[in-house]
């Protein structure tokens, strides 16, 4: 049997069990389907992760240029990782598309750390924790911003950076290497499980942990954040000419922007996250015979990576500093753009 026509016919496998001993085994069950929407669908996933790729490195740039990744370090942090994301999506799916018939310690390397989306999904957790984290810092900083003053040290931003790398490299390298393994020359991952009990278990955990009360702590949140900043607006301007400094309503406008960049960043996270979760939900509570090879799999994928290629436009049109930044990029647009940006970085450095 060659490589080709094992990977063919393998490339939709029902994954079934049977109990032995009361540990159940999975095993390969094959059918004759061709490649058909699967390999549109990577190929597809894969342009995504391209365009994702270039656009948040644009983002990335801007927030640099414009020394915002100083001022928003989890903010930074989000976009890093969405571009990290984003490169080894593109790497994985390289690879994937090759066709390879895994054989030997090489090729279950390359099933552990590639083919199961191992790294891609230490990224992608990352990133939902980062998430979280920024959302917080956004509510102390607006809805208590005396105590985050004073409590809120520089130490403790750079700690839940770090927390959010560490969080998705140990949580998907352990689920990796205890529920994937290569059955004849394929890598299947995420469905070899001990007990049903074990994977119906995780399902559950899984969707509440990184879905349902991700979505509770962003509706909280800037639902308490969205209030205070109405609250302020109506009394600034109840206050008429009356107004302590135009640095205060600048910087007020200038906090009022990025949570308004940020609540549209989780709504589309929210959006774009549900298809995926909704997989592996059913995945691991009723099985089906779904594995990652079907074509199920790489369409809720493909919508959740759209995230990463919306997520840098949000930045560019609602961001301020990014935006000028990336308007100065445009040559007929240079000159116009750069006093207006040296009167609006002043005014913020006397706010600072």
């Amino acid at each position: 049997m060659t490589a080709a026509t094992s990977f063919s016919e393998h490339l939709s496998v029902a994954m079934t069990t049977e109990t032995i001993d009361d540990v159940t085994r999975t095993v390969a069950t094959s059918t004759s389907t061709s490649r058909g929407a699967n390999f549109y669908l990577q190929c597809a996933v894969l342009v995504i992760g391209v365009v994702g790729t270039a656009a948040n490195a644009l983002i990335l740039y801007a927030l640099v240029a414009s020394k915002q990744h100083k001022k928003h370090v989890l903010i930074f942090n989000q976009n890093v990782i969405d571009c990290i994301s984003s490169v080894l999506l593109v790497i994985t799916y390289a690879v994937k598309l090759c066709n390879i018939y895994l054989t030997g310690l090489g090729g279950y390397w390359i099933c552990m750390l590639l083919l199961s989306e191992n790294i891609v999904w230490c990224a992608i957790l990352a990133s939902k924790a980062n998430l979280i984290f920024v959302t917080i810092e956004r509510y102390l900083k607006a809805v208590y911003p005396i105590c985050s003053k004073k409590r809120l040290r520089k130490w403790m931003i750079y700690s839940s950076t770090a927390f959010a790398w560490i969080s998705g490299f140990v949580h998907t390298v352990i689920l990796t290497f205890f529920t994937t393994n290569v059955i004849d020359g394929v890598c299947y991952s995420y469905v070899v499980w001990k007990t049903r009990e074990s994977q119906k278990a995780f399902g559950i955990w899984y969707f509440f942990t990184y879905y349902v009360i991700e979505i509770v702590i962003f509706i909280y949140c800037y639902w308490h954040i969205l209030a205070i900043i109405r609250r302020q607006a109506s009394v600034m301007a109840s206050h008429g000419n009356r107004v302590s400094s135009t640095a205060q309503a600048k910087n007020h406008q200038i906090q009022s922007n990025v949570v308004k960049t940020m609540v549209i960043v989780c709504a589309c996270y929210t959006v774009s996250d549900l298809p995926t979760n909704i997989y592996f939900l059913i995945l691991n509570i009723w099985y089906s015979n779904l594995t990652l090879l079907d074509d199920g799999y790489y369409a809720s994928l493909f919508v959740s990576f759209l995230y990463f290629c919306t997520n840098p436009f949000i930045y560019a049109t609602k961001f301020e500093p990014v935006k000028r930044v990336l308007v100065g990029l445009i040559p007929f647009k240079k000159n116009s753009v750069q006093p207006v940006e040296n009167i609006e970085m002043a005014v913020h450095h006397r706010v600072q």
